[in-house]
């Protein structure tokens, strides 16, 4: 083999496309089955909106390529220009949005702010009380279930080998590269990508490179379904603690939702975490100021999973540090959906050329080795 990818997530699934597609020969081993973890948790946002500047030339790649999805995959993998749709409440939000849109601008997003009476004739029935609101018309969703096995089919149809229930034993470096030690077999290759989302920095350390990451979990839940009227994704701008939900109804009319809850600790053995039915009313609560036709609908179910999350809240993405060869990128933070094809792409770049036209420097992995040094 090329290369080897460890994590079969979104990120993982994704990469293995795009070096098959550029013909390397390629295996993905996956612990579990090709996209649990924090892809099946994923609330399916493709938002741009609110993300830290130096993610937004990734963020545009990965857009661009979810319009082309169903092409390149030979699938629906249910994307949709529905719009994000942001609402503000209150004035230190306000000044939040547009000093974010002000400074977003030049990075190429462009937000529309929307007065509280414009809002409340294009989105008729959200958000009453709500003063303004910003507006991304380009962005969308897609589906979480879909996803990552659109992406590892088609890479096995370009030849890559897709190994699934595979536990990894030991990883070592050879004098061509590294060999990987399996509950199935043994694997090498030249070159290893990490994409072991919040075991990613497990495989780190293994190679010198600690990353401070805490494994967590979100809730997410789906109502009975509902007549479809609500078109954008719809979230808040807030510095209220526990007011951050959002939803989004798909086109069966199921409101899918999370947020307003904490994440809990996860730990990663086993590695699954779960729902906890008493966070369930408050998220309801928040969830009503966006939409008060909730208030008297069904929750038919919850869910969660495990997301590495890092203090920075930006992922380790590039090159190790240590290791001639070793390539990283997880820890995304709960944020990871949407950049899945861009990073697919920029990695798989990277991999087969030693470069990327995406800026990954506040990624890098070295980070936090100076962080330490700094504290030692």
């Amino acid at each position: 083999m090329d290369v080897l990818v460890l994590g079969g997530g979104l990120m993982g699934s994704a990469a293995t496309y795009f070096l098959a597609r550029r013909g390397l020969r390629v295996t993905l081993i996956e612990r579990y089955r090709v996209g649990t973890g924090a892809t099946v948790a994923s609330f399916g946002n493709i938002r741009r909106t609110g993300r830290h500047l130096t993610q937004l030339p990734l963020a545009h790649r990965s857009r661009a390529l979810w319009s082309q999805a169903e092409r390149l995959l030979g699938r629906d993998v249910e994307f949709r220009v529905t719009g994000h749709l942001r609402l503000i409440f209150e004035e230190d939000a306000l000044a939040d949005m547009r000093s974010y849109a002000e400074a977003a601008r030049p990075w190429g997003l462009e937000l529309e702010e929307l007065g509280a009476n414009e809002m409340g004739a294009r989105f008729p029935g959200l958000g009453p009380g709500a003063i303004a609101a910003s507006y991304s018309p380009q962005d969308g969703s897609g589906n979480p279930r879909l996803i990552a096995p659109a992406f590892a089919d088609a890479a096995r149809r370009l030849g890559a080998e897709i190994v699934e229930d595979c536990e990894v034993s030991s990883i070592d470096t050879t004098a061509a590269g590294f060999r990987v030690t399996t509950s199935k077999r043994i694997f090498e290759a030249g070159k290893l990508l990490n994409t072991a989302g919040a075991w990613g920095a497990r495989i780190a350390a293994r190679f010198g490179e600690p990353v401070p990451l805490t494994p967590r979990g979100p809730q997410m839940g789906v109502t009975e379904p509902l007549p479809h009227r609500i078109l954008p994704v719809v979230g808040i701008w807030t510095r209220q603690h526990g007011a951050d939900a959002y939803f989004r109804q798909v086109e069966r009319g199921n409101i899918v939702f999370g947020g307003a809850a904490e994440r809990v600790d996860v730990a990663l053995d086993p590695g699954h975490a779960k729902a906890d039915p008493a966070r369930l009313p408050m998220q309801l609560r928040a969830l009503r100021r966006l939409l008060p036709a909730l208030d008297k609908v069904s929750v038919i179910r919850t869910w969660s999973g495990c997301e590495g999350y890092l203090a920075d809240m930006l992922p380790v993405m590039g090159t190790s540090a240590t290791t001639p060869g070793l390539y990283h990128a997880f820890g995304f933070s709960g944020h990871g959906f949407q950049l899945g094809p861009g990073v697919g792409e920029t990695m798989a770049d990277l991999i087969a050329t030693g470069t990327t036209a995406i800026p990954l420097h506040d990624f890098r992995i070295e980070r936090f080795a100076r962080t330490e040094h700094a504290i030692a």
